[in-house]
């Protein structure tokens, strides 16, 4: 199982600079900074880009980060709480210590992705695309995944409740490492995912309902 890195260990940690404090602006670059224990409320940031920057102890309440780019960035302690992230793009990013609440992330793109020990609760990734993505010791709970593409995408030590799967395309998705499954519809759409027989005994009584049988002894 993969493990966290400390801000420290980062390859660009030397060069990062500390962030002015200011507000960020709407198609900003901040490259090489480092944003810590800061709190931005209501914002208007969209298309904004991160390279090769540290967010630590962040906190970031409604506004909008819509379209923003978030390219080899560490997030540790990091809030988001009813943030517009719409069709954000996110590449070589590690999320550590973080929670993501009331969250719109719908058609957003996640490439080499590692959420550790974090906490997504009501997020919506509709249609979004997620590739080489692992959530580690995280909790999922109610993450609309309707419609998004999924390749090689883990959960290990993860619990994942209330998860919605309605027309969802799944490749090298496995889920048997995860603490906990519990899926709330889509589950004709698991085609590609992979379980464990002890999850499927778990499930079976939701894939009959889903499927339309009777299941009856005798």
């Amino acid at each position: 199982m993969p493990e966290p890195r400390a801000l420290a260990d980062l390859p660009f940690a030397s060069y990062l600079e500390d962030h002015d404090g200011r507000p960020l602006e709407p198609g900003g670059d901040y490259n090489v900074v480092h944003l810590a224990d800061q709190e931005f409320g209501d914002l208007s940031a969209g298309n904004a880009r991160f390279s090769e920057s540290a967010l630590s102890g962040v906190r970031f309440t409604d506004g909008s980060l819509r379209r923003s780019r978030f390219n080899d960035v560490w997030l540790n302690g990091v809030q988001v709480i009813g943030t517009d992230l719409a069709e954000t793009g996110w590449l070589d990013a590690e999320v550590v210590n973080s929670a993501f609440a009331g969250v719109a992330m719908f058609e957003a793109g996640l490439s080499r992705v590692t959420f550790f020990g974090c906490k997504l609760v009501s997020v919506n990734l509709r249609g979004a695309a997620l590739r080489d993505v692992a959530f580690v010791n995280s909790v999922l709970r109610d993450v609309d995944f309707t419609e998004a593409d999924l390749t090689n995408v883990t959960f290990p030590g993860s619990t994942l409740e209330d998860l919605r799967f309605e027309g969802v395309k799944l490749k090298q998705v496995d889920l048997r490492d995860a603490a906990g499954l519990g899926i709330r519809n889509g589950f004709g759409s698991l085609r590609g995912a992979t379980i464990t027989f002890t999850q499927a005994l778990d499930l079976a009584p939701a894939f009959a309902q889903a499927l339309g049988l009777t299941v009856k002894d005798g």
